[in-house]
């Protein structure tokens, strides 16, 4: 890694916050088909030089684009520099927060959040990695048209059968120091929290910008002249124009250009969506530096993503891309809700009519489930931010429209609460309820804004005697502290003489239970049997060899990337027991002796992130145990439409469900 100066104190810096390690002592790989880090001669070959992986060159009006600096390392940020300095080794990415604790977690094994194989691309960019290489079989050297050029061409060298997958130095970094980072970088993308604002003008509907402004005038008072500005952020429409004024202030007669480049992310997807993103989005002026400023943002994405995929428009239609695309999401799920309330009290089958509308192709079938509504960061908040943009602008019924979104939403929540209460003769006094998911959707511990918890709130009001708490990706600790966080002074949880519990299994949880009420859409509350939840496997799976095809001439990081993968699906767990069947990875920042995320995990057994790791053991629930257990009369509430309702039936189990009429 190169030395970079500080102008403060003029002498080379080391990047101390990042502990990612140099160059290790490289050991053998125990996978027959891959070797790191030696090459001794084999049969009088030679080693190869090594590949170079083709990099896009970026390139703005003055100077090429090496420093990528992203503000913020929560669930946008963390992820989004770590694909961009993994897709993009000759750039340094370094992301910067205030929060020493988060930091310190990006730069250990204990990741602050957990998206499946954000991991794998982590260790890769922060910590570098080992050459390795892997022989040819035979089939694939008959098939290399490079082995019939080497025998043709006397001037040749002999025919190698390696396929070298080079090495790399750490290009990804996190630390605190935010002027320092801000003022050596060419480009800087500010990926703050925008909520809501819950006090003041607008509040319930504005967005709240106080973190954002922040950043903005830090920006200002740093960035190098001819930095590139990008808001990562959901913000409202024309915030662009207000970062220009900020800068102007600031730095009166400096020039920077502002970018809009919103994210596409969805909890428990978010690095298949960087990864192989449906677009990306980049809002400029319409000035030629303006579109010189977004031609050198696209070409950071060009490493990876078809130029065909990265859409450019003006700065504002960018922005408002973003609220728009939440808010057309949301409505669908509240539409298709509506129509749930109505299958209800007909007999109709919410289930069949989605299936059916979603065969016409100018509807399409995505976001069509119904449950008891939608949850998440962004939803709600990116929805008000649009009504409370169109009442500014004076349009109350396009923002009357929107609100009716989330006051559906709401309703769909509430009214699966009082069917609970409704259905147990109006009463909870004495009577032991059980949630399976806490979490706002399956597969993630992510938990804001999730719909169980309000659904607790109306619980609690009934005085059950136990609400007891199960999700399989949560930690039960996080869990417990969150509700206590979010009820105030009420004192819910049992330690504190409420009736609220958080489980570790799911059989203890609906022990004696009265009720069960599944709030997430986990695989494993299903009652249908397990071989029908599989996954559909890839060729390589089916024929239980990876596909190497790539392999054959200069793979790229996502080539690489997806061998790893498939290596990985297609042994038994027991050969590559450490994740690293290519021998790429190089030994994780080692923790300190009183690391409270080690101490975390031992006595939760969870780790911060919660359970949600691709590896977490998925038990598929045995109901007829659970009905055994259960107090009489017993009832199962089907929030997400999951439960097949005649196999229930046949445990004595009565159920109700969301969109289909009382069973």
């Amino acid at each position: 890694m190169e030395s970079v100066k500080d102008p403060e104190d003029g002498g080379a810096f080391v990047d101390a916050a990042s502990t990612a390690p140099t160059t290790p002592d490289g050991s053998g790989s125990s996978s027959p088909m891959f070797r790191a880090d030696r090459y001794a001669d084999v049969g009088g070959l030679e080693r190869p030089d090594l590949p170079q992986v083709i990099m896009s060159t970026v390139q703005d009006a003055t100077h090429p684009i090496r420093t990528i600096c992203c503000v913020g390392a929560g669930y946008v940020g963390g992820p989004t520099a770590a694909v961009i300095a993994y897709q993009n080794p000759e750039l340094r990415v370094t992301v910067v927060d205030k929060n020493e604790q988060r930091i310190r977690r990006w730069n250990s094994k204990h990741l602050p959040i957990y998206e499946p194989g954000l991991g794998d691309i982590v260790r890769i960019a922060r910590d570098g990695s080992r050459e390795c290489f892997y022989t040819k079989t035979l089939e694939e050297q008959l098939d290399d048209p490079t082995r019939l050029e080497s025998f043709c061409a006397p001037d040749q060298n002999r025919y190698n059968p390696w396929t070298i997958v080079p090495s790399r130095q750490p290009n990804l970094f996190f630390t605190t120091q935010v002027a320092r980072c801000i003022r050596e970088a060419d480009i800087v993308l500010i990926a703050v929290n925008t909520p809501t604002k819950s006090r003041g003008a607008g509040a319930g509907s504005a967005t709240d910008m106080t973190a954002f402004e922040a950043v903005t005038s830090e920006v200002a008072q740093h960035a190098r002249p001819g930095t590139i500005i990008v808001e990562k952020s959901t913000v409202p429409c024309r915030t662009a124009e207000l970062v220009q004024k900020t800068l102007a202030v600031h730095r009166p007669g400096i020039h920077f250009e502002v970018l809009s480049n919103p994210e596409f992310l969805a909890a428990g997807t978010a690095m298949k969506d960087l990864m192989f993103p449906d677009r990306v989005l980049i809002g400029s002026s319409t000035t030629p530096s303006g579109r010189r400023a977004a031609e050198a943002l696209a070409g950071v994405y060009a490493a990876w993503v078809p130029r065909a995929r990265i859409i450019t428009t003006n700065v504002y239609s960018s922005e408002l891309s973003k609220l728009v695309a939440n808010s057309m999401l949301a409505q669908r799920i509240s539409s298709i809700n509506s129509i749930s309330a109505i299958c209800e009290k007909t007999g109709a089958d919410v289930d069949e009519i989605a299936a059916s509308i979603g065969c016409d192709p100018r509807i399409g079938d995505k976001f069509l489930k119904a449950g008891i509504g939608f949850g998440g960061s962004c939803f709600k908040k990116d929805i008000l931010s649009l009504v409370y943009l169109a009442e500014s602008l004076g349009l109350d019924e396009v923002g009357e429209y929107w609100r009716q979104v989330i006051k559906m939403n709401e309703y769909q929540r509430d009214r699966f609460a009082q069917r609970v209460v409704k259905c147990l003769n109006n009463t909870l006094v004495g009577k032991k309820i059980t949630l399976l998911g806490y979490a706002f959707k399956a597969n993630t511990s992510d938990t804001r804004e999730s719909p169980a918890l309000e659904i607790i709130k109306t619980l609690l009001e009934e005085g059950p005697k136990e609400i007891a708490i199960f999700d399989p990706c949560c930690n039960p600790v996080v869990v417990a502290a969150e509700i206590k966080a979010l009820l105030g002074g009420q004192a819910a949880l049992r330690e504190d003489g409420g009736p609220i519990d958080v489980y570790t299994t799911a059989n203890e949880a609906c022990l004696g239970s009265h009720a069960i009420l599944i709030t997430t859409e986990f695989d494993e509350f299903r009652n249908i049997p397990v071989a029908t939840l599989s996954t559909p496997k890839s060729t390589a799976e089916e024929t239980g060899r990876p596909d190497r095809r790539a392999f054959r001439f200069r793979p790229s990081e996502t080539d690489i990337l997806s061998f790893h993968k498939q290596l990985l699906r297609s042994s038994p767990a027991m050969v590559y027991p450490d994740g690293d069947p290519m021998q790429r990875y190089r030994p994780e920042p080692p923790c300190e002796a009183d690391c409270p995320d080690c101490g975390l995990i031992k006595t939760s057994g969870y780790s911060t992130a919660g359970n949600a790791s691709e590896e977490r053991k998925k038990e598929q629930l045995d109901w007829s145990k659970i009905s055994y257990h259960m107090s009489n009369p017993k009832w199962v509430f089907d929030g997400k439409g999951i439960i097949d309702i005649k196999e229930m039936t046949k445990l004595g189990i009565r159920v109700e469900s969301v969109g289909r009429a009382s069973y």
